[in-house]
């Protein structure tokens, strides 16, 4: 028998407990799911979050995978003693939910939505904002999710240009890479979104520098990593005038704290770190599928490049 130990919030084991072994009995895997192993040597695959106690892997000797219930593995990926394969979560439910908050705040910082809700003086403004296909688009990060919400705004017209550290094609995307390529697609866009993994190549990736190159006006949108972006830089940014606002859906230390700037700036938007979350019904799938290709050799999905952090 197979043995899997459940080891990431407790609070969430309620949307796992019933699906996970439904869904290995009918992939035909003789396997058990357990949140506590009085025996780490008996375990063949660990269902994780990083900010879960357990932090030293020396003893799950069998251990075929670590199985991340999170798509971002910084937290991670560094552990000296996790010499097992680890896997980070790719599934449908959070790139549907990560599409859902990148295209709708796009939307309402294109369409000028704010000047309408936020009206207390019943000015009669008809005013149109420009088509979509008048609006450049920059995508920081051309992964999974950053390729997913490039494409759902070029289908709404947007012009779309993404960027990535390294060079990537993505067919009817223009790409760039590299720090030209950086500066070439902020210098023109009117939305910038930021979906990244931290590493030390991207911390503070929008500094004061780059943030310099962006467009008088420009949006920024950060639904990747709150380290992406140097706040301070950001701040200054925004009080001069350089940039119209930034709407934020991850911070440098969450929860973020009530007394934070953020929270009473004018010119910021703060969400709760909602854009995306990992639903149980399709990670549950991709844990399983895993599962069954580490039963038959196959090569894992969604595997951590350590060299690359991600």
């Amino acid at each position: 028998m197979t043995l899997c130990l459940y080891f990431a919030a407790p609070a969430v084991w309620d949307e796992y407990r019933e699906i996970l072994p439904a869904l290995l009995a009918e992939a035909g895997i003789d396997a058990e799911v357990v949140t506590e192993a009085p025996k780490p040597a008996a375990v063949d695959y660990i269902f994780y979050a990083p900010s879960a106690p357990l932090q030293d892997f020396t003893a799950f000797t069998r251990c075929k995978a670590v199985l991340s219930l999170w798509a971002g593995v910084e937290r991670i990926v560094g552990n000296a003693t996790l010499t097992q394969p680890l896997c980070r979560m790719v599934d449908t439910g959070l790139t549907e939910g990560m599409v859902e908050w990148v295209v709708g705040h796009s939307l309402r910082h294109h369409l000028g939505i704010d000047r309408h809700i936020v009206n207390p003086g019943h000015i009669w403004d008809p005013t149109c904002p420009p088509l979509a296909r008048e609006r450049r688009v920059a995508m920081l990060g051309m992964g999974a999710l950053g390729t997913a919400c490039a494409r759902a705004l070029a289908a709404l017209n947007f012009q779309v240009q993404g960027w990535s550290r390294t060079e990537k094609s993505v067919q009817g995307i223009p790409c760039f890479h590299g720090e030209a390529g950086l500066e070439a697609v902020l210098r023109g866009s009117d939305i910038v979104v930021t979906l990244l993994p931290k590493t030390p190549e991207t911390e503070n990736l929008l500094d004061a520098r780059r943030i310099g190159w962006m467009k008088p006006g420009a949006v920024i949108l950060n639904p990747g990593r709150g380290a992406l972006i140097d706040d301070a830089a950001l701040l200054a940014a925004l009080d001069a005038g350089a940039l119209g606002h930034a709407t934020l859906d991850v911070f440098r230390v969450e929860p973020l704290p009530a007394d934070h700037v953020f929270w009473r700036h004018p010119k910021v938007t703060v969400t709760p770190h909602i854009a995306a979350d990992t639903r149980a019904t399709g990670a549950a799938k991709v844990l399983v599928e895993n599962i069954r290709r580490g039963e038959a050799g196959e090569p894992f999905l969604h595997l951590v490049d350590r060299a690359r952090g991600y």
